[in-house]
């Protein structure tokens, strides 16, 4: 009788397989291993979680939701709110009355330019907090208490928060997000790049920035996209001053992206900013767009072009916020406040230290 048990099928826990020897076990190894690699590539498979509304949405990237935790966040009732603050739909209804207005740049005075000052130079702060929270393993949920945090013990609003109901404090886009994405309960992971975008609202006034951080060790592609993005932003403001076309910024953006294999969001555009979170004039980043205006002393606007690796298109998550490449492929953003001043501009949400380049 066969008595040469395989040793594999014991181990594999497969019903036993029995040989007269050594010989007739060689001779049948070339067919007999089968069995082994059958039962190797049928592993059970970890169930997939995804939000409800996520069921069926055919993702363009890598990147996947994790879990938002509900809108808990609270800021004590002595600080000025923004009038959509406590609206149960987030309803900004200031900034819808003078959209059906006038498309006139509302001009500042001298005493609204300095609080617009204060507020930039609050802003810049928080993002040099929230810089320093992200790294590999941190969530963008954490990095939303941090900002959070660092905004309320300022005396401020944080902006995002339940503007047409947002649920967070900050907007931070992982890899293929372009802009608004929600922080959630996913690990920033090594090689990842992360867009952390900050608005805070002080003694009535809106202030707006945001950059892309380089977590862990970036791929040399992908700290090109970053530093080419941070270049477009310069070489726009660089542009700035009384008498400049608001369209012209866009023929500058675009030629730098393209100049460097990199292509320009066209959905979204930076805004007019001060006492209203967005208003005139809209800013866009393209070429050859159509937007009109003058700049002029008192103006306030943000410039925030978003780069992308690949297509310029863009598609929505099902959470109707997440905006993200329909490629799959990485994209960057950075922002600034700027202020136009008899002499040229100011930027107000600059580092107080260093620049941006540095961190990099």
């Amino acid at each position: 009788p066969s008595k040469l048990e395989c040793p594999t099928c014991k181990k594999l826990k497969l019903a036993s397989t029995y040989f007269c020897g050594q010989e007739c076990f060689r001779s049948a190894w070339g067919e007999h291993k089968k069995v082994h690699v059958v039962k190797k590539a049928a592993p059970a498979k970890k169930p997939v979680w995804y939000p409800e509304m996520f069921k069926g949405y055919v993702f363009a990237g890598t990147l996947r939701p994790g879990v938002v935790k509900p809108f808990s966040r609270t800021v004590p009732k002595h600080i000025p709110r923004p009038d959509y603050a406590d609206d149960p739909e987030g309803d900004p209804k200031s900034e819808r009355e003078v959209k059906r207005g006038s498309r006139t740049v509302y001009i500042h005075n001298a005493k609204e330019m300095e609080t617009m000052r204060e507020a930039g130079k609050l802003a810049a702060e928080v993002m040099a907090i929230a810089g320093r929270a992200a790294k590999v393993g941190v969530t963008t949920e954490e990095i939303d208490r941090v900002v959070h945090e660092a905004i309320i013990e300022r005396d401020c609003y944080p902006s995002p928060m339940n503007y047409r109901q947002f649920p967070k404090s900050v907007c931070t886009s992982v890899n293929e997000v372009i802009c608004h994405g929600i922080p959630d309960s996913r690990p920033l992971e090594d090689g990842d790049i992360v867009n952390c975008d900050i608005t805070l609202y002080h003694k009535g006034f809106h202030s707006d920035l945001n950059e892309t951080w380089l977590i862990g060790n970036v791929h040399k592609k992908h700290k090109k996209l970053v530093r080419v993005t941070y270049e477009c932003l310069n070489k726009a403001i660089d542009y700035c001053r009384p008498g400049s076309l608001y369209r012209e910024l866009g023929d500058i953006i675009s030629k730098h992206a393209r100049t460097n294999g990199f292509s320009v969001v066209k959905s979204y555009c930076g805004h007019g900013i001060g006492s209203l979170f967005h208003t005139h004039p809209n800013v866009p980043h393209y070429a050859r767009n159509k937007t009109t205006g003058v700049m002029r002393p008192g103006h306030c606007f943000t410039i925030e072009p978003m780069i992308n690796e690949g297509s310029w298109r863009d598609e929505l998550w099902p959470d109707n916020w997440t905006a993200c490449t329909t490629d799959g492929k990485r994209s960057a953003q950075f922002e600034h406040t700027i202020l136009i001043t008899k002499d040229g501009h100011e930027v107000l949400t600059k580092r107080t230290e260093g620049t941006y380049i540095n961190r990099m």
